[in-house]
């Protein structure tokens, strides 16, 4: 047998690994959505200040 892998009979012992992953798979959400939020101002910004002429009479 594999003595190497453990599992456990009470399956009560699942719990604290459960809400630790919970824990960063939610913080890992927040993290990319803070950081596609900030992207997305920072393209914005750029596009503001880089437009050619070109691309200011196009949106007029």
């Amino acid at each position: 047998m594999m003595e190497f892998l453990y599992f456990p009979e009470d399956k009560s012992e699942y719990i604290p690994a459960i809400i630790s992953l919970l824990i960063f798979v939610v913080g890992a959400v927040i993290t990319m959505y803070i950081i596609v939020k900030a992207s997305r101002k920072q393209e914005r910004k750029s596009d503001e200040n880089y437009q050619t002429p070109a691309n200011q009479e196009q949106k007029n």
